[in-house]
């Protein structure tokens, strides 16, 4: 079992509590926690047990911690960095902090770096010419699939209400065949209906 304090990390990250952005990170970031949870939760008792309940609970609350790097001013983000490289900072920022604080943070730092979209192959990020590391940037472990998953739930702008499942299948077929695939397959593997697929 994880034994992290995620909470300290994210207020070491956010210190302020009345930050626009910290404020709408932390709304984001729970959201997608409680998510996360609630399908966990949903799925047979065998398949609970063999995931780490904490290190959902915990990497889906530090999965967007690199967005104070990137600039995205309509979420209150105004660093220098590309919006896509926000997990890749993020995993830099937990290795470092974990590093200076004698902690492992490595399963963290990956959550942030494959939780983009459906996650993104290299292909993709060659064809597409997206300002990452050519390499395939896709979760792999279920904990880091679950926190992916119900993210694509939730925006960080607008009402940041829930989306239904129609939205988020119509948002993820916008990036291409292979992009919806991989979100499907997410959602078949842990028991959520997906719209009928039209011919």
């Amino acid at each position: 079992m994880d034994s992290i304090q995620a909470q300290d990390i994210f207020d070491f990250f956010y210190p302020e509590k009345n930050d626009p952005l910290r404020e709408n990170l932390f709304l984001h970031s729970c959201q997608v926690q409680q998510k996360a949870l609630e399908i966990l939760r949903s799925l047979p008792e065998e398949e609970q047990i063999c995931m780490d309940i904490s290190l959902v609970e915990n990497g889906a609350l530090l999965h967007d911690v690199g967005v104070k790097m990137c600039y995205a001013p309509d979420i209150h983000c105004h660093g220098k960095e590309h919006y896509l490289r926000h997990g890749l900072l993020g995993g830099e920022m937990l290795r470092e902090y974990g590093k200076r604080n004698c902690l492992d943070l490595e399963k963290y730092a990956l959550i942030c770096e494959r939780h983009t979209g459906s996650g993104l192959t290299a292909s993709e990020i060659r064809k597409q010419s997206l300002p990452l590391p050519c390499k395939d940037l896709l979760p792999e472990t279920k904990e880091e699939k679950l926190v992916c998953l119900a993210d694509k739930f939730f925006s960080k702008s607008g009402s940041m209400k829930e989306k239904n499942m129609e939205k988020v299948y119509k948002s993820m077929a916008k990036h291409g065949m292979d992009s919806l695939q991989r979100f499907i397959e997410l959602c078949r593997l842990f028991h959520l209906e997906i719209p009928q697929e039209k011919e």
